[in-house]
């Protein structure tokens, strides 16, 4: 980084400081601090959701993941796309429920002022864990671009502290942390929304900003710049990465989105995705009006897909210009970071410190949200709702600032900790299947009670999380029972074809990567010897040259069937190749598929999969299924199981009191009016009339209150499906294009 990037990177911080410093003078109650008065229109309603919904590790995840699976790996991000149409309905409900944290939608529906509670301890967590992801990702980008992955400290001795050299997240992620809460903490979600309104331009920027320059680079690299334009560079691109790598839904060999797996996972967040805690203002809570919240909700989520196609083009073009880098052998979450610096450094005009804080916009739109949130839920339903239901307007706003300060501050700590994007990422998924089941339940059907959704949150929590973690410890010789320390088989993939130019900057990088491993290695004992290298890394890969007929070998599987962490050989230190058997060797074409099984006792470590149990019970063949199947059949249990334990408890025990469910069903039903005395006056309306609206119920049956569509319904989520189908042929369309 040259002074020019510097320049912009300050830049950008006095920007967003000045706008928290000016949204702090229109704060005076707790519904300006924590949804910005409720009164947004569809332009910034749109930029809050695109800018909530995009977080700095989605460039991060999309380039790794298409960096390492080809175009199929933009589902890591687009895995949210046929999620949107389900927006243009679920927008109405927020601002409908006129509550400032969805503890309280929970407290109302099930009457019950600790489901509130319990749902804030979640949300908490949720947010936290989320707002982590984001700090990993950023910091991982950012400790290329600086040119080093350490920090000397030694200058604080000074003042009786020497951390000494340190990794370079324990700097960056706590000053990133104080920028957001600087103006976040200030100014609340009003602050919030104007810098998302800034930073989405700069998010879209951050999209598309390398397309150029990278089509650019193949053509300087790879053709004749005298001769070429810049298009020429997708047929560059198509020229050096291999064929496979160009199909949307069959990924290659070891790929990590097969199309069963993209369903489950769609099904999963389209069923959790409502109970994030920041949709109740991102979702269409801080709208002026029903309109601004479905419009802003659904165009600023589609707005994302179409930023999504730019970071997987990116990283195809990354791919086909740097296959044969080392740094991203070893580590591909740096595509984003190596990229900028490869491409847009030589210019030395500050564009690679504006990626910098195009990626702190992804970043900074995101934690924003997730601060307020925690806060709301710790004032509204922690402290008012426990420790002083009377306390002014401003101790309230003063709390929910403090606590602001502390959730930025615990989840740069969780950053540090654990340095995962991707495993961070899968588990922002699963998380909010906690409360799914009582929140979609409880949304259309009068007979959910209470207890059935304190039922379902424990079933959940204990199948889910408490028992795959105590287990273990509980009983210590299940890790080694045999009947639960199997894998799914090993299965290896060679296949023979002609070398593409990827292949071979792959192969350069892959043999670059065995060599700095094994030398770092041998370097930590005097005694290793370069045998004991090979037999720790294996053979060192041979040079390949484009053209020329290779063995391209892919290992998939092996994977434990029970055991969050996989299994590990009993009384040795890793698996060597004598420790499988051989079960089947097939030929397909130019694929031989050789499939092997461990011969040696193992060990499980780990969590301990309960659910699987179900698997096992119904005779699913689980050792003969894909490392992806595997992963897929997760997802089934955590869906199902939670809505039939919430159905079957709700049958048999006491329902919410019916003045009560009148109040809340005919309140969900009322329009809202975007006037605020109006609006009461309307809801009052509805209170004396509970019927009022019953005439358009579509099952006057069973306790259902599911009411008839109009048109706009209908109409805007048929148009938002119709989109999501372009999107998908605008995406194979622009990578295939040559």
């Amino acid at each position: 980084m040259v002074a020019q990037d510097y320049a912009v990177l300050v830049g950008y911080f006095v920007l967003m400081a000045g706008i928290g410093l000016w949204s702090m003078l229109k704060i005076h109650k707790q519904e300006d601090y924590f949804l910005g008065s409720r009164g947004f229109g569809k332009v910034l309603q749109a930029f809050a959701a695109f800018g909530a919904g995009t977080g700095s590790y989605d460039p991060v995840t999309v380039g790794r993941t298409t960096f390492t699976s080809g175009i199929s790996g933009v589902w890591s991000v687009l895995l949210w796309l046929f999620v949107t149409p389900f927006y243009w309905i679920t927008g109405v409900w927020y601002r409908r429920m006129r509550h400032l944290t969805l503890g309280d939608w929970f407290v109302e529906r099930y009457e019950s002022r600790a489901m509130g509670l319990a749902y804030a301890v979640f949300g908490i967590l949720y947010m936290t864990w989320y707002d982590a992801l984001g700090f990993s990702a950023v910091s991982k980008v950012w400790a290329p671009l600086i040119g080093t992955e350490t920090f000397d400290l030694s200058f604080l001795s000074a003042v009786g502290f020497d951390p000494g050299v340190v990794p370079i997240r324990y700097v960056l992620v706590p000053l990133i942390a104080l920028v957001v809460t600087v103006y976040g903490v200030l100014g609340g979600l009003r602050a919030a929304y104007w810098t998302d309104l800034v930073q989405g331009i700069f998010i879209i920027l951050l999209s598309v900003l390398l397309i150029p320059a990278g089509l650019n680079a193949l053509v300087e690299r790879f053709g004749d710049p005298n001769s070429m334009g810049i298009l020429d560079g997708f047929r560059i691109m198509h020229q050096q990465v291999p064929a496979d790598y160009f199909n949307i839904v069959e990924p290659p060999k070891g790929g990590e989105f097969p199309l069963h797996y993209i369903v489950a996972i769609v099904v999963l967040n389209l069923v959790g995705v409502v109970v994030q805690p920041h949709f109740i203002a991102t979702g269409g809570g801080s709208a002026k009006t029903e309109t601004a919240a479905r419009v802003g909700l659904v165009m600023g989520n589609f707005l994302k897909r179409f930023c999504t196609i730019g970071w997987a083009l990116t990283a195809l073009i990354v791919l086909a210009y740097m296959a044969d880098s080392v740094e991203l052998a070893a580590d591909p979450d740096t595509v984003w970071s190596v990229a900028a610096r490869e491409l847009l450094g030589p210019f030395k005009l500050g564009l690679v410190g504006l990626m910098l804080a195009c990626l702190l916009a992804a970043l900074m739109s995101s934690v924003d949200c997730g601060m307020l949130m925690i806060s709301a839920l710790v004032v509204r339903n922690g402290y008012a709702a426990y420790v002083n239901p009377h306390a002014s307007e401003r101790t309230y706003v003063f709390i929910g600032r403090v606590v602001g300060v502390l959730a930025i501050s615990l989840a740069a700590a969780i950053a540090i900790w654990w340095y995962d994007v991707w495993e961070q990422l899968k588990v922002a998924w699963e998380l909010p299947i906690l409360f799914a089941a009582p929140f979609w339940v409880g949304m259309y059907w009068r007979k959910a009670t209470p207890l059935a959704a304190w039922a379902t949150v424990l079933f959940t929590l204990c199948v889910f999380v408490v028992l795959p973690l105590a287990l273990p410890a509980m009983v210590p010789s299940l890790s080694e029972n045999p009947r639960y320390t199997g894998t799914n088989e090993r299965v290896t993939t060679i296949v023979t074809r002609l070398a593409a130019p990827a292949d071979v900057a792959r192969r350069q990088a892959a043999i670059g990567d065995w060599d700095r491993r094994v030398e770092k290695w041998l370097a930590e004992d005097p005694s290793r010897t370069g045998a004991g290298a090979r037999a720790r890394f294996g053979a060192r890969p041979e040079p390949l040259t484009a053209g020329e007929v290779f063995q391209e070998e892919q290992d998939t599987g092996g994977s434990a069937i029970y055991w969050t962490e996989g299994v590990e050989p009993i009384g040795k230190e890793q698996f060597g190749r004598r420790d499988f058997k051989e079960v089947s060797r097939e030929e397909k074409g130019n694929e031989l598929v050789i499939r092997q099984r461990y011969d040696i006792p193992t060990r499980g470590t780990g969590g301990f999969r309960v659910d699987f149990l179900l698997y096992d019970w119904l005779g699913v063949p689980l050792a003969e299924l894909s490392d992806n199947a595997l992963e897929t059949l997760r997802l089934p249990t955590m869906v199902v199981l939670p809505f039939v334990v919430m159905i079957v408890v709700s049958l048999i025990t006491p329902s919410v009191n019916k003045e009560v469910l009148d109040r809340y069903y005919v309140k969900m039903k009322t329009p809202v009016d975007p006037d605020p005395d109006a609006d009461r006056a309307a809801i009052e309306a509805s209170y004396r009339n509970p019927s009022r609206f019953d005439h358009r119920r579509l099952v006057p049956y069973f306790g259902l209150e599911v009411q008839r569509p109009k048109l706009l319904d209908v109409a805007g989520f048929v148009v938002s499906f119709l989109i999501c189908f372009a999107i998908i042929w605008f995406t194979v369309w622009l990578v295939n294009f040559q």
